[in-house]
């Protein structure tokens, strides 16, 4: 397996070279992955002072028959973001390695082990019935008219306009206006709540929503809709 260190922007002196095929311990690098072809090691320097804690970076990719792993991190000196890519790598490729192990083992987990191996079943009792706990209270906060559960989405800003209902030609004039690549208005023919996007180029798109009668209350609407 080869090791290939090379400087982007930056001079990479022989001691590092060095230093990088002693940190980096091709044996136990195998072990985890039997597969690897090479390993590059790109080193590039941040000029900036205001990020002088983080001005080296090392990125380490390793090549193999199997997917390509990648790690890198930034420090005060190239050594120390060495170190740091290094864990990573090691954590990512015995990551890989255990996953692979679990895929190919064979044996079975008896219903009793199944609630120590995998977090959040059911227990069984001794007479094989399921023992229920005490459900963990989940919080609640409301934020305007929303409530949220848990660390759910955060809404950070609620606003609601009040608009006159408009023509489309006045609602890409009024994006233009904005310098938004979207405009929601309520369509003066339809009078229904519509939304003008900006597409490729100079193309503009426009999505009309209206309800449905037969959709009952299940959720639904026209999320990822501006995409088209």
């Amino acid at each position: 397996m080869d090791i290939v260190v090379k400087g982007r922007k930056t001079e990479v002196p022989e001691r590092f070279r060095k230093h990088v095929a002693e940190k980096l311990k091709l044996e136990k690098i195998q072990k985890l992955d039997g597969k690897v072809i090479s390993l590059d090691v790109e080193v590039s320097k941040e000029h900036n002072p205001r990020q002088a804690d983080r001005s080296d970076r090392v990125e380490i990719t390793l090549h193999s028959r199997g997917p390509v792993i990648r790690a890198e991190a930034a420090a005060a000196d190239p050594y120390a973001a060495l170190d740091l890519a290094t864990g990573k790598l090691e954590a990512r490729l015995r990551k890989q390695h255990d996953k692979r192990h679990t895929r190919r083992g064979s044996g079975r987990l008896s219903a009793a082990e199944v609630a120590d191996r995998v977090p959040g079943v059911a227990s069984l009792g001794a007479d094989g019935a399921i023992v229920t706990e005490a459900e963990d209270v989940v919080p609640t906060t409301r934020i305007g008219s929303l409530e949220v559960q848990g660390e759910g989405p955060l809404i950070v800003r609620e606003k609601t306009h009040t608009a006159a209902p408009m023509t489309l030609d006045q609602a890409l004039y009024e994006m233009e206006l904005v310098g938004h690549d979207f405009y929601l208005f309520v369509d003066s023919e339809t009078k229904h709540p519509s939304v003008v996007y900006r597409r490729h180029a100079y193309d503009y798109g426009v999505i009309h929503l209206e309800s449905d009668p037969l959709a009952g209350t299940e959720p639904g609407g026209a999320g990822g809709a501006l995409g088209g």
